[in-house]
C-alpha cells in the first residue's frame, strides 16, 4: 500500500484535531453542565473522554497521517529525519484549522456563541511548568514507546493525558494547536488569549527536552523516526 498523499494527509490530521477539540471542549461542558459544581468530577468526566477519544482517534487516522494532531510532534518528527520538513507547514495549518473548527462543533452543539473569547486564567510560573512537564512526558511517551512497541502508542498517549489532566496543575494541554483553539471559548475548558504564549513556550521547550533526551536514551532514533506518533503506510511497507 502506498503512502497517503499529503493532502489526505493533512486533511487526516485536521479532521482528528478537530474530533479531539470536540471532545475537550464539549465533554469540558457537558460534565461542568452535570457535576453540580463538583470541580473534581467534572474534571474526572473530561480528562476521561479526553483519553478514549485519543486512543480512537490514533488507531483510526494514524495509519494515514501518523495522527500527531499537534504542531510539537510534528515538528518533533521532522527534526528527526521522519517528516520532510517541506511537509511541517501543511500539518501545522491543518492541525490549527482543525481545532478551531472542533471547538466551534463543540459550542455549537451546546447552543453557545460559535467563538467567544475565554476568561479562564491560566498563567503563572506553576502553570508553565506544568506545561513543560506534561509535553516532555507526551513527547517521551510517544517516543519511547513508537521505538519499541508501535502497537502500544494509542493506548499510551490515552493513558498518559488521562493521567496528566490530573498530575499537572494546568491540566495538560501539552499542544500549540489545543491551546490557541481553547482561547475562542469562554467554557470550562477555555483559557485567556493573554495566557497562551506562556503555555506554547512552555510546550515547545518540553517537547525539544524530552526530543534531544530520547535521542541519547535511544541511540537508533533517526532510524526508526517514520513511526511517530505511529506507523504510517510506508514505513510499514518499507
Amino acid at each position: 500500500m502506498q503512502r497517503a498523499d499529503l493532502t489526505r494527509r493533512a486533511v487526516a490530521e485536521a479532521l482528528g484535531t478537530a474530533l479531539l477539540l470536540a471532545t475537550v471542549v464539549g465533554s469540558g461542558i457537558m460534565a461542568e453542565g452535570l457535576a453540580g459544581g463538583n470541580a473534581a468530577m467534572a474534571l474526572l468526566a473530561n480528562a476521561i473522554a479526553t483519553g478514549a477519544a485519543l486512543v480512537a482517534l490514533i488507531l483510526t487516522l494514524g495509519p494515514i497521517s501518523g495522527a500527531h494532531f499537534n504542531p510539537v510532534v510534528t515538528v518533533a518528527d521532522a527534526s528527526q529525519g521522519g517528516l520532510p520538513w517541506r511537509e511541517v507547514p501543511p500539518y501545522v495549518l491543518a492541525q490549527v484549522a482543525g481545532a478551531f473548527a472542533g471547538v466551534a462543533a463543540a459550542d455549537t452543539m451546546f447552543n453557545l456563541p460559535v467563538f467567544f473569547v475565554s476568561r479562564h486564567v491560566r498563567t503563572g510560573l506553576s502553570q508553565w511548568f506544568s506545561e513543560f512537564v506534561a509535553t516532555f512526558g507526551l513527547l517521551a511517551v510517544i517516543w519511547g514507546c513508537s521505538r519499541r512497541r508501535s502497537e502500544a502508542v494509542p493506548l499510551a498517549v490515552g493513558a498518559y493525558i488521562t493521567a496528566a489532566y490530573w498530575f499537572t496543575a494546568s491540566t495538560s494541554f501539552a499542544n500549540p494547536a489545543v491551546t490557541v483553539a481553547r482561547a475562542a471559548t469562554d467554557t470550562f475548558a477555555g483559557i485567556r488569549p493573554v495566557d497562551t504564549p506562556g503555555f506554547i513556550v512552555a510546550q515547545v521547550a518540553g517537547a525539544a527536552a524530552a526530543t534531544v533526551f530520547f535521542r541519547w536514551l535511544v541511540p537508533n532514533l533517526p532510524q526508526r523516526a517514520s513511526d511517530v506518533v505511529v506507523p504510517r503506510e510506508e514505513a510499514r511497507t518499507s
